[in-house]
């Protein structure tokens, strides 16, 4: 079973993905420092599950970038 996000966990990281579409990636360390110089989120909690989030929506883009055949 996987983690249930709340709805605006989700909201706020696709937002910023879309935005920053090249900024975040894989590491978890490196969105959460992105996080505090692009928002101005003051919750520990909330900036860490934002950045788990967007961590995890990164390894499931490259994951279906790799299976897909090439043309």
């Amino acid at each position: 079973m996987g983690n249930v996000r709340p709805t605006y966990i989700k909201r706020v990281a696709e937002k910023l993905v879309a935005e920053f579409p090249d900024a975040f990636s894989r590491d978890f360390a490196s969105n959460k420092e992105l996080l505090e110089r692009y928002t101005n989120i003051d919750s520990k909690v909330m900036r860490n599950r934002i950045a788990g989030y967007i961590s995890t929506m990164m390894e499931q883009k490259q994951h279906k970038n790799e299976m897909q055949p090439e043309a």
